[in-house]
């Protein structure tokens, strides 16, 4: 049974107090789906709390003008339908335009605080979504259900003071996605133009003008190119086979039915799905543990802390680098770095060689990328020095986004700590304070 709530909230539909609630467009997308144009949403696109931009689609303005209905305001709340139904996140300010599907809409007006419904619905409003969840095949969540979600709402300034706790959290959590995102793309554009554009040589050639290249950094690099199987590249650069620089295992999942290998498990046991809502490519936690029994059923056994984690299937392509010693199931490669090339070096050329690697996937029920058709890819490998040089200069940018990695992880598990005391009424707030 809940507990009273405060004698001043009161228990009211979400229809009789949000301005509109509707739904996007249900139909087929696919042929509408261009390069680039207006944002379209999807039920992937939406997590608890934030919008996520990974395979986002686009369609052109014309469609997007063609369904009105379903087009997103800054300060809309999404509720996913199918997939991850209940899942809800705010659009914020810097999607002035998009549009969606299979979403249910809730415009909140003066009643309800958009922040503050977003956390109810990710909270307080599981039971009720999930008990009215429809279909036999896929369940889904529909719009009159959501119109008839029943809110303990408590007057609209107590909603903003704790939306306005929450939201702190959820800014720095967002600041630092924001920064992570900015240090990830300084790194792999120096790899990019180390490795990929060979800008030094370019330079040392006169091709070039020198910019704000450090000399001493461009002493480390020829002035001329080779050719070689791969194109033109620095004169004596090594081109050679994955296999031959690193090495690359697989996983495995030992059986669910032996309670030994999975009961008081302490060591970390990654799935493809540990890396799916990743906002940087840094594993921190996996969901699963295994005992050291079940560790020693996998063959690859603990990879080594700084292996570089590769979803081989369902699909091909998620990356991480684990901070910590973890085991995998078969739904990776790893690849364990060495003396020759480190993990920051064989993150980068993954994440820019990521097509080639798609190109040899194989399967016919879903694309798959084996440890036989990887290993033989070829690599252009530079002069240990210059490997040195670059993980010397990116190791710190790396040590940042995983300690923002872990910060945000720790606001996250107290922010999920504080919703349900604030949404019940039993950790009160003091208005004067929050200048509301």
């Amino acid at each position: 049974m809940n507990s009273p709530s405060p004698a001043d909230w009161c228990e009211v539909l979400l229809d009789d107090v949000a301005d509109e609630v509707t739904v996007g467009y249900v139909g087929s997308m696919t042929q509408e789906y261009i390069e680039k144009g207006i944002p379209w949403l999807r039920s992937k696109n939406v997590e608890p709390f934030n919008i996520d931009w990974n395979d986002m689609k686009y369609v052109s303005e014309d469609f997007h003008r063609k369904l009105s209905k379903s087009a997103l305001r800054p300060g809309d709340v999404v509720i996913v339908r199918t997939g991850k139904p209940g899942a809800a996140a705010l659009i914020p300010d810097s999607l002035a335009v998009a549009n969606c599907s299979d979403l249910v809409i809730v415009r909140c007006g003066k009643k309800l605080d958009k922040r503050f419904c977003v956390y109810y619905l990710n909270s307080a409003a599981k039971h009720h979504i999930h008990s009215h969840l429809v279909g036999a095949v896929q369940q889904h969540f529909n719009v009159g259900a959501a119109k008839k979600l029943k809110i303990n709402l408590p007057p609209i300034e107590e909603q903003r003071a704790i939306a306005s706790i929450l939201g702190a959290l959820d800014d720095k959590i967002e600041l630092n996605r924001r920064m992570n995102a900015t240090l990830e793309s300084l790194a792999r554009a120096i790899f990019k133009s180390w490795f990929v554009d060979f800008d030094p040589v370019k330079i040392n050639a006169g091709q070039m003008p020198a910019d704000f290249y450090d000399p001493t950094l461009l002493s480390l690099f020829p002035s001329t190119f080779q050719d070689s199987e791969l194109g033109p590249i620095p004169e004596g650069w090594e081109i050679t086979t994955i296999d031959e620089v690193v090495e690359s295992v697989g996983g495995a999942t030992p059986s669910t039915k032996k309670s030994e290998f999975w009961e008081g498990g302490t060591l970390p046991w990654a799935t493809p799905k540990d890396l799916s809502g990743l906002q940087a490519p840094i594993l921190v936690e996996t969901d699963r543990r295994i005992t050291e029994l079940g560790a020693g059923k996998i063959s690859s056994g603990m990879l080594p802390a700084g292996t570089v984690l590769m979803s081989s299937r369902a699909p091909v392509g998620y990356l991480a680098i684990a901070t910590m010693p973890v085991a995998i199931n078969q739904g990776f490669i790893a690849i364990k770095p060495n003396e020759r090339v480190s993990q920051f070096f064989m993150l980068n050329w993954c994440q820019e060689n990521m097509d080639r690697i798609k190109g040899r996937a194989g399967g016919t029920t879903f694309p798959e990328i084996s440890k036989k058709n990887f290993r033989p890819m070829k690599i252009c490998v530079p002069p240990a020095n210059l490997v040195q040089a670059f993980t010397d200069l990116v190791r710190p940018v790396y040590d940042s986004i995983a300690e923002q990695v872990n910060e945000s992880r720790t606001l996250s598990q107290q922010r999920d700590v504080l919703l349900p005391q604030l949404l019940s009424g039993k950790l009160p707030v003091v208005l004067e304070e929050m200048n509301v």
